[in-house]
This record gives structure tokens, sequence and C-alpha cells, in this order.
């Protein structure tokens, strides 16, 4: 007999609940546990004939707003019954619920299915203010400025808090930062089905397809020095082209670069073949800062520097350019950056990260644990790309050429 549960997701917007949400129920589904998730976003969007995402329509002082948003869940509560009386295992309840008196509806209308609350927060700013802007370019926000939409959405923030009370009194209940992925504090006051499964779920960064590109041929490239702020060769482009035509049947709704013009030209080429799709450049995907070696070739640092070239050869892993960075330097805001990337990307999508050689291998070796003298030799070259794939049940590892004249 299929043992019936309901999820209840809880928090602040931008929180990462939606991502959670599909997270679970696309592992459960793939465990052979029927599961939906009913969010109240997306039904709000449905129901309503204007436009809805104005701040006003979540004020706690807008009586109109209040009624429209309590029927929205209550359809939504109703279609969760309708789902596990039909067959359905798991129900997701994927809306903000940040009231008491919200929660308790949902308890008593689910009084003899099991009930999970589970809390994501996020206490770091910028992956937040990252969040922000990448929601201030969806649809709903089309009439506004950028910076219209984030102080909308700020808005709405500030309304929510006004009235969130975080779980508490809740018998089962589970307080996540999203932005982690670890579990802050848990709560479980009798048998919930699927437990271990869920908590091992929340615990684990999951990848349904992660293009790992590095950057087209630069000229600094041609000329062997490092670092810089090179900008891409005829045939940088060309390898950019060949790329966007090689993915342009597959949709990038994000591509994340660092802040040098080599990333940024080879994700716009690729942007340029996509029906919609955002670049956004972190700062921790910049490559290796050389320090007082940058912009020179390697033949000079060996004839100017042997003893920057020796020490360098000798440990390339722990070995930190002076004034500059190293692989073990760069490591940890490498692995931020990642964070920050399965934090903004909705689990469901395709992700692409163009990146720099030694940034690449830094990605990479999170994924294959490799040892830290190996990482400095993984093979990243540019005219193959790396494609990941992780769930509970496998893992994926493909280097896959894509063609172009030039190489």
């Amino acid at each position: 007999m299929n043992r019936k549960l309901v999820i209840v997701m809880m928090g602040l917007p931008a929180r990462g609940k939606s991502t959670m949400a599909r997270k679970l129920s696309r592992t459960l589904e793939l465990d052979g546990v029927k599961s939906a998730i009913f969010n109240n976003g997306d039904l709000r969007r449905r129901m309503s004939e204007e436009n809805t995402s104005s701040s006003i329509f979540f004020s706690p002082g807008n009586p109109e707003g209040v009624a429209f948003r309590e029927k929205i869940s209550s359809v939504n509560i109703e279609n969760a019954h309708k789902f596990l009386r039909g067959g359905g295992c798991v129900a997701i309840l994927d809306a903000s619920n940040v009231t008491r008196k919200r929660r308790r509806k949902i308890q008593d209308t689910f009084s003899e299915t099991p009930l999970l609350f589970i809390e994501c927060m996020n206490a770091d700013d910028e992956a937040l203010e990252a969040n922000l802007e990448r929601k201030a370019g969806l649809s709903e926000f089309s009439d506004r400025t950028k910076e219209e939409a984030i102080a909308s959405f700020l808005k709405r923030i500030k309304y929510y808090e006004s009235i969130y009370e975080p779980l508490d009194v809740e018998p089962n209940r589970i307080l996540v930062d999203s932005f982690e992925s670890c579990i802050l504090q848990e709560q479980a006051s009798y048998e919930v089905p699927y437990y271990d499964r869920i908590r091992d779920i929340l615990t684990t960064r999951v990848v349904r397809n992660l293009f790992l590109v590095r950057h087209g041929e630069t000229f600094f490239n041609v000329e062997d020095r490092i670092g810089g702020n090179s900008e891409l060769t005829d045939k940088g482009f060309e390898q950019a082209k060949s790329l966007a035509e090689h993915f342009a049947t597959q949709r990038i709704p994000i591509i994340f670069t660092s802040n040098y013009k080599r990333t940024l030209q080879t994700a716009e080429t690729i942007r340029e073949r996509q029906d919609f799709c955002s670049i956004i450049a972190l700062p921790e995907f910049n490559e290796i800062h050389g320090g007082v070696c940058e912009g020179m070739t390697y033949k000079q640092i060996s004839e100017q520097m042997p003893h920057v070239a020796r020490a360098r050869r000798l440990n390339k892993y722990n070995y930190i350019y002076p004034e500059g960075e190293g692989y073990k330097t760069m490591e940890e805001r490498v692995h931020r950056g990642l964070k920050k990337v399965f934090y903004l990307n909705n689990y469901d999508e395709n992700i692409m990260i163009v990146g720099h050689k030694a940034v690449n291998r830094m990605i990479l070796s999170k994924f294959l644990s490799r040892q830290e003298k190996e990482i400095p030799y993984i093979y990243m070259p540019q005219n193959r790309y790396y494609h990941i794939q992780i769930n509970p049940h496998k893992r994926i590892f493909e280097l896959i050429p894509y063609h172009t004249a030039s190489v």
C-alpha cells in the first residue's frame, strides 16, 4: 500500500523553496514514488486576469489581495487532496506559508495524513541579491525596469517579514539552509514516510545537466601569456559560434561566467542563439590572478623569474604567485561560486558555466574527487566541453567535442 505524505514548504520569497520542491519531487519520482507540486505562485498567475506581481498585492493591509491569496491556497490544498485520493503518494505544497494560521489550516485539512514542514532560509546576502536580479527578469516584471522590479520584490519580502512566524510548534519540521544545502534543525515527533530519503535529497547537490565550457581562444592564449583580460581572437569567436550552434536546440536559461571579457564574449555569442537566456557574471569564477607575473609569457617567467617557475613546477596546486593566487587559495571562492550556481538554478533546467582553464579544473574536481596534486593537470581543451549529470541514482561525466572548422 502506498504511503501518503504532505510536504509543506515554508519561508520568505527568493529563499529557494521552489527549487527544493522540484528537487524533492523529481528524486522521489525516480524512486517510483508518485509525487506532485502545488505551487501557489503558478496558480496565482493562472487564476488572475491581471498582473499580480505588484508589491501592494502582497500587503497584509490589502484585503482584496489577502482574500485572493487565501483562495489560491484553498484551491491548491484541495488539488493536493484530490491527488492523494487519486493514487498519489507525496503532495508538495509550494508556497510561503509564513503564518501559523495558514499552517494550522493545512494541518486541519490533512488531519489523517502525515505532514512534514520544510522551512528554507538563506543568510547569504550576495546569493539573495543575485536571485532577486534573476527574478527581476521574469515575464511578470516585463513592464518595469530591472531596478523597479527589484524594488518591488524587496517590498514584497518586507510584507512577508512583517507577518513571518517561524516553525516552532509543528510536530514534524526541518529547517534547511538552501544555499549551503544543509539541515540546521529538525524535529520528528512521529514516523514520517520517506523521511530518511527526504533528508538525503535536501543535503545532496543534484545536477540535471551542467555544461562546463572553456572560453574561446584569446590573444593571450596565442602569445602564451597568463591572466589578463584579453579578448577573443577571430578563431575564438568562431569557436564561440560553433558552441552556439551546438547548443541551439537545447534550452540554456542561464549562462554563468567570470567578469572577464573572454568568458562574456563567448557567452554572449551562445546567448544569441537562445530564445531567452540570461548571463550572470560571478567574480568567484575569475581566473587565477598571476600577481607580479600577470600578463607575462611562461618563457619570460622562466627566464626572468626562474625561482618562480621552479617552485611552481614542484608543487603546482599549493604554489601561490607573488602578490597573486594559486589553485589552493582560489579553491574556496570557486566552490562558493558553484554554490551560487546551484542556488540560482531552478533545478530542472540546464546549467552552463563558461569559465577558464584553472577555474574549470577546480569546478570539475568538486565532482570527480581528484587528489589535489592532480587538479592542475585535468584536461581542459577549448574545442570540447564537459557534460555533468548527477542524481541519487547515477553520475555522468562526458567530454564532448563540438564541430568547428577552426580547431
